[in-house]
Formats: C-alpha cells, structure tokens, sequence
C-alpha cells in the first residue's frame, strides 16, 4: 500500500487519523446541540437542526474549523466545552507505534491539520504526540483549510518539500482530492476513523489504512 523507498516526507493529519473521530463526532452532534438547546431554551430537536444546518453550510471552509468563530456564532464558549470534555480524546490503535516507528526512520515527519489551534493544544496535551513531528502546521496558520490548493501552496513555501516524495494519511476524501491534484505523490486514507461507527464501505480512489501497524515503514 506505501512505497516507503519513494517517501522523503511523511504528512499526518491528527483528527480521524491519528486519534479517534469519536471525540469530534461527539462533540458536534451531540454536546454542543445539547448546550445550545439549554442555553436558549429550545427543544432538542430543533437544536440539533439548527446546529446541524448552521455546520453543513460552512463545511470544507476555514469557519468550518474554527472555535473562535463557532463560540461567536452559537454564543457558547466552545475551546472550553472542549477542553471540559477532554478526557474523551483517545490515540487511534497503532498509531503511537506507527509514530515511534517514523520517528527513527529518518524522514521528515510533519502533522497537518485542519484544527483549530485551541483543539490542537488540547490533544497534543492529552496525547503527547506532539513529541514524535518534526513541525505541526494548523491550516489556520495559513487562512486556508487543506481542502483548497492554497494551504499546500502555502506549506510548500514554509516547508520545502518534494511533493512527488510526499506521503499523505487522511481521514478526509476531499482533502485527499486536494492534496493528489497538488501532486502529493502517495495519498492514503483510513477506514475506520469513528471507532463508534462502521468502517467505510469505499475509499475509491484512494488506498486505505486500517491497521498502522501493518503498514510501519
């Protein structure tokens, strides 16, 4: 599945990746509409519409990921109902392995990621993983989310490398789109990013990772 002779550098995403989508999918479908409900005093149905519509029509933008802007749209201090919540962050299996395992191996390693930078700190101070990336990019530290040719523009001025000797790990199909018409050489994706749901029935066109310890370099 990865031609580890022809990977220089290694891209990782973290959400759906490399820790448990449970978390997030949590955090958007339910708790925040939960909060929401209380503090307008709105039935739960009609928040969780309210909340879901609201999210679809920014989704694949920078708003889409951002707690500032979320906190100032729905009036609830969300980086603190997140970090509240924290203990319900969790590592994806193998991937510290995985981690451990680039980490000697001589390539650049470099996190990517669409969160928002509050998020990031939150995980890395509940993961650790921090420790084994040689750079953590946030697409906010760009204005642009992965999904748009602009952000691995602008990754490839602030981090030369060679995109043809690039690999990508991404739960996310358009981002995946995104980075091959870039001309990141190897993207891959994963199949079971919610360890409360099914793993995805297709991935098409994109090879996918369900065991990382299967596929350590």
């Amino acid at each position: 599945m990865i031609d580890w002779h022809s990977v220089d550098t290694v891209l990782l995403d973290m959400d759906g990746t490399l820790l448990d989508l449970q978390f997030d999918n949590w955090f958007w479908q339910q708790h925040v509409p939960d909060c929401y409900a209380r503090q307008r005093g709105l039935e739960q149905t009609e928040a969780n519409r309210i909340i879901h519509d609201w999210i679809t029509s920014h989704q694949g933008t920078l708003n889409w990921y951002c707690l500032d802007f979320w906190t100032a749209e729905l009036g609830l201090e969300i980086a603190g109902l997140k970090r509240a919540a924290g203990d319900r962050i969790s590592v994806r299996p193998g991937a510290e392995a995985f981690l451990q395992k680039l980490q000697g191996s001589g390539k650049q390693v470099i996190m990517v990621t669409n969160a928002h930078r509050d998020a990031l700190h939150l995980k890395l101070e509940r993961t650790g993983i921090d420790q084994y990336f040689d750079e953590l990019v946030s697409s906010h530290d760009y204005g642009h989310p992965k999904e748009a040719q602009a952000f691995w523009q602008h990754l490839q001025r602030h981090l030369p490398f060679d995109r043809a000797r690039a690999l990508l790990v991404d739960d996310s199909l358009p981002v995946l789109h995104s980075a091959r018409q870039y001309g990141i050489g190897q993207p891959v994706s994963i199949l079971h990013p919610d360890s409360s749901l099914p793993k995805r029935l297709d991935t098409d066109p994109f090879p996918a990772i369900d065991d990382f310890l299967a596929v350590l370099p």
